[in-house]
């Protein structure tokens, strides 16, 4: 099993095995809002790595290690040739399959098992018994059948973020909140600093000065971060989606530039 250490920026740091049930349906945080700061199977690594992060970054620090945090109980299901019969009514369903992400039976058209996928399925299809409404149940083969086109196992994408930057960008946000930027700012305007910044840029490199190349880029990344976060998104979000990309690229140097392989 795979564990997750996410970082909602300005509010936590938390651990999970699975970012969209705690994060999303949970916390009410889509992809955009969060990022993944570590991930491991190691759960005593994660732990630790959890606890000097929280402290890192100033977050409130949990006083019980994810580790030690004590395991949900596992369902009790029936299991027939036919179906599978889950232990609570349909409307207490859904709670009940996420405290229980991973589990997995044997059944007469192969193993099942509960993932994020899964539960999408099963509650599109479950039945109510007719014999206690208190109960609920799937058929098997149908079930099995879904595994055939769907990606069930599929673990999220993960790009590991350097926690320095992560806090730097906090900084600059909460920067520019105490000015009001984000109140009062504009998205065309922040466009319109982000050219200046750059014609400061490129008069500092054609003059070769280094002192000032760096002010003008440290002024483009102060920019970016407010202009991203007036689109609704995290700029570490930006940079992790580019090089989601970037780093499946093939090319060569071509004149003192990386031309890309066509597609």
């Amino acid at each position: 099993m795979t564990y997750y250490i996410y970082h909602i920026p300005g509010k936590k740091i938390g651990v999970t095995c699975d970012l969209n049930n705690r994060v999303t349906v949970q916390q009410g945080y889509d992809s955009s809002e969060y990022d993944v700061l570590e991930s491991s199977e190691d759960i005593d690594y994660i732990s630790s790595k959890e606890i000097e992060l929280q402290r890192e970054y100033g977050y409130k620090v949990d006083m019980v290690p994810y580790k030690n945090l004590k395991p949900k109980t596992k369902m009790n299901i029936n299991i027939t040739e036919q179906t599978t019969t889950f232990p609570c009514p349909v409307d207490k369903l859904k709670g009940q399959l996420f405290d229980n992400i991973g589990m997995n039976w044997e059944t007469e058209h192969g193993r099942l098992d509960i993932t994020p996928k899964t539960i999408d399925w099963i509650m599109k299809n479950v039945k109510t018994s007719m014999f206690n409404s208190n109960r609920s149940y799937v058929y098997n083969k149908a079930f099995a059948r879904f595994y055939d086109n769907n990606d069930v196992f599929a673990k999220p994408t993960t790009t590991k973020c350097s926690k320095k930057p992560l806090k730097m960008f906090e900084n600059i946000r909460q920067w520019a909140d105490e000015r009001g930027l984000y109140d009062k700012g504009d998205v065309k305007t922040q466009l319109i600093k982000l050219q200046e910044e750059m014609g400061e840029l490129a008069k500092a490199t054609l003059e070769d000065d280094h002192v000032e190349v760096v002010d003008a880029i440290g002024d483009m990344v102060v920019v970016l971060t407010n202009l991203a976060h007036l689109n609704n998104v995290n700029i570490e979000t930006c940079i992790a989606s580019a090089y989601n990309v970037i780093s499946k690229r093939t090319g060569k140097m071509v004149n003192g530039t990386f031309v890309k392989d066509a597609d």
